[in-house]
């Protein structure tokens, strides 16, 4: 995380996430960060190397990250 951006979030926030190439490797990172307390919902973008997680409480940015890390992708800073 890069110094200066808030530990939590509310709402939409967008995360670029290195290796994401097939639809099979997307689905199960999209299942890794929607079972993360308070996600509303994950959109990826496999062109561009984002993702975008909604959330409707306060969400820890690290429990995103360690979402994608047990994905098999890493969050860049």
């Amino acid at each position: 995380m890069l110094p200066g951006t808030p530990r939590t979030f509310v709402g939409p926030t967008t995360f670029t996430v290195r290796g994401l190439t097939d639809d099979e490797s997307r689905r199960g990172l999209v299942e890794r960060i929607a079972a993360v307390e308070h996600v509303a919902s994950v959109t990826v973008d496999a062109a561009s190397g984002t993702v975008t997680v909604t959330a409707a409480d306060l969400v820890d940015r690290a429990d995103i990250a360690d979402a994608v890390a047990a994905a098999g992708f890493t969050v860049s800073p």
